[in-house]
């Protein structure tokens, strides 16, 4: 029961991130989505009593929930970007394609996990919508944070994925994963700075200008 609770809240949580405008509004949301992440390892480390969840429950949270969304968050105030998101599909047609995600996914998962129990075939189902809307917020936002956030929702989603099919990657796969992750975050910090600093802008269809 609480484990169906907890990948509802993700769930939900993903369809808010395709229908958020604002870029500070996708960045918290993000951050509940790693919460509820979060929530899914602790509740697999308190059934498994394996104590390598636990520490990977923690950085998920550190990481995920705290680090990352404070990054994101200090780019926005130090290059003063604007908040729009810079959409080319609106929220409503964004929600109807996170919502086929869904069923697609459910296809999908009917044929590639007929032998799991219900809770792995609804968190593998979670997991593959999670990366669908990842990818989209990827190639229909324009600003370069909203992109950066549509590839960290797809980590999210390959997380629970891995959970989900094999009861979490192994060990040190996981924290050269997260080391991953936290040194793509601050490259991007630098990155995403520098490209402001030339252009005054981080809109990425406003670079036109780099095409040879």
């Amino acid at each position: 029961m609480i484990l169906s609770l907890i990948l509802v809240g993700f769930l939900i949580v993903t369809f808010l991130l395709v229908i958020s405008k604002r870029i500070t509004a996708l960045v918290r949301t993000f951050r509940t989505q790693s919460i509820f992440l979060f929530l899914y390892t602790l509740y697999m480390g308190l059934s498994q009593r394996h104590t390598e969840l636990f520490i990977v429950c923690g950085l998920v949270f550190v990481l995920k929930a705290v680090v990352i969304p404070f990054v994101l968050l200090r780019i926005m105030r130090r290059i003063d970007v604007e908040e729009d998101l810079g959409l080319l599909v609106n929220p409503q047609l964004s929600l109807i394609i996170a919502l086929g995600f869904t069923y697609f996914s459910y296809l999908f998962a009917h044929d590639a996990m007929a032998l799991a129990n219900s809770l792995e075939s609804a968190a593998f189902i979670v997991s593959i919508t999670a990366m669908c809307v990842g990818f989209f917020i990827m190639v229909s936002r324009m600003k370069a944070l909203g992109q950066i956030v549509g590839l960290l929702v797809m980590e999210n989603g390959i997380f629970l994925a891995a959970s989900a099919i094999a009861g979490g990657m192994p060990f040190f796969v996981e924290i050269a994963l997260f080391f991953d992750v936290f040194g793509f975050v601050v490259i991007v910090e630098v990155f995403v700075y520098k490209v402001n600093r030339l252009f005054t802008h981080i809109d990425t269809s406003k670079m036109k200008s780099l095409k040879g």
